[in-house]
């Protein structure tokens, strides 16, 4: 019987260098627009210290709850005990372009070039942008291209 099957949610990690604003973003609206048949986690390949508070401030302002939302390592992912993961989208160029961690169970990979956050507006147009990829990605059947 497969994961879908069984009713387990098809996971994706999406993987920024610093896990503070754009993969933060596209964790939480995933999380929203795809439950339950999806679930998404983030990370980052030299993650911050902590979240942006403007990608914190532009999520509540969204409506979205932000309690336990924080940048972690990418390491953890592909550690023993991690969530299985069905795909891995990398949301900025730098980290697309470092060698990733070898993931359990080989999910399947892309790319979506997110250009960097630095101020409230670049924070609304990288939330613009992931909405869209993100209405598109949970409108295909999970596991789909």
């Amino acid at each position: 019987m497969s994961r879908r099957a069984a009713g387990e949610p098809y996971t994706v990690l999406f993987v920024c260098t610093g896990n503070a604003a754009r993969s933060i973003l596209a964790e939480a609206i995933l999380n929203r627009l795809g439950a339950p048949a999806f679930r998404a986690y983030s990370a980052g390949s030299h993650p911050k210290d902590a979240v942006h508070p403007g990608a914190l401030a532009l999520l509540r302002d969204q409506g979205f709850d932000t309690e336990g939302l924080h940048p972690k390592g990418w390491a953890e992912f592909a550690a023993p005990g991690a969530p299985r993961l069905d795909r891995v989208i990398t949301v900025c160029d730098n980290a697309a372009n470092e060698a990733c961690p070898a993931w359990p169970g080989a999910p399947a990979s892309a790319h979506w070039s997110i250009p960097e956050p630095a101020d409230a507006d670049g924070l609304a147009d990288a939330y613009r942008l992931l909405h869209a990829r993100i209405t598109a990605l949970v409108a295909e059947p999970p596991g789909g291209a």
